[in-house]
């Protein structure tokens, strides 16, 4: 496991982005239980230009290749992947690829990634979505004591986006 720090220029920082209702549930049959524009975009504003690491199930949910990030999927599965996809297929390959990276990673999911990666993690980035969803997927447990809040911007509802949300940022204590 590789030292925590809090992030200085140009070194690697790993970086949590999902969303999540008011029981932690992250997905539904392989879906966002929710359909939330302000929050896509705001997914996008936060892993763009990054590597985003991911399991299968998290990128066969993706509506195809998201332009300007490269994706890089965990699974012992021998896959099928278009080019320029990059395969990890075990935690060592994972450890080994993220001491390869010199700036932000973005973990995207699905939730046993994110208890897989729970102690390196440096930033969260989560979207809180007013509301309870029909779920068979939640964010594991994190241990919340361990993270500061440095940012949180409330929204609500409006004729895009049907649900209060609030986008919240979380630095790792040093």
């Amino acid at each position: 496991s590789r030292p925590r720090s809090p992030f200085r220029k140009g070194e690697e920082m790993l970086s949590y982005v999902w969303a999540e209702d008011e029981k932690g549930a992250i997905g539904y049959q392989g879906r966002l239980p929710w359909h939330l524009p302000a929050d896509l975009a705001h997914f996008k504003a936060k892993t763009m230009g990054h590597p985003m690491l991911m399991g299968r199930k998290t990128f066969e949910s993706l509506p195809g290749l998201l332009p300007g990030r490269q994706h890089v999927i965990l699974s012992t599965r021998k896959l099928d992947l278009p080019a320029g996809v990059l395969q990890l297929k075990s935690e060592k390959e994972v450890s080994a690829w993220l001491k390869e990276q010199a700036g932000e990673v973005c973990v995207i999911g699905g939730s046993s990634l994110f208890a897989l990666l729970a102690d390196q993690v440096d930033k969260l980035e989560v979207t809180r979505i007013k509301g309870i969803f029909p779920a068979d997927t939640y964010m594991p447990n994190l241990d919340w004591a361990a993270f500061a809040l440095v940012k949180s911007e409330a929204h609500q509802a409006d004729g895009k986006n049907k649900y209060d949300y609030v986008f919240e940022t979380y630095l790792r204590k040093k």
